[in-house]
């Protein structure tokens, strides 16, 4: 047992070391002037003219949130195909891991499909993807 965590142990807590060695060199090294620039806040490289807090249209939140249930969604739809093509399970040809059972785990597939489609014409009904 020891001889498997011991160098995990000595990974981080070099790791650990190099980081706080790092911080610690920066901040004995680097210069301190405080000046009137140094105080702004950053405003990717422009100067800052609006209030710190801007509002945001809501559309981008809704696209973004629309984007986010697609996605996660057809990250669901990666394991059935696999599983229906038979990679699941590789010494077995391909389709095998679905033998018996191909028209269940096709019914399983589409209706998700049918739910997703569903989805996207409710958004699109609803003006998600309308920039008016």
């Amino acid at each position: 047992m020891h001889g498997v965590v011991f160098p995990l142990v000595l990974f981080f807590a070099s790791l650990v070391g190099l980081a706080v060695a790092l911080l610690l060199l920066g901040q004995f090294c680097g210069p301190r002037r405080v000046t009137d620039v140094k105080r702004m806040p950053y405003e990717s490289g422009m100067d800052p003219i609006h209030p710190t807090r801007r509002r945001f249209d809501v559309r981008f939140s809704l696209v973004a949130i629309a984007f986010l249930i697609f996605d996660v969604e057809l990250l669901f739809l990666y394991p059935w195909a696999v599983v229906f093509a038979g990679g699941a399970q590789p010494e077995l040809p391909s389709g095998a891991a679905a033998a018996g059972r191909p028209p269940l785990v096709f019914a399983g597939g589409m209706v998700f499909l049918v739910l997703l489609v569903l989805g996207f014409v409710y958004d699109w009904r609803k003006g998600v993807f309308r920039w008016r």
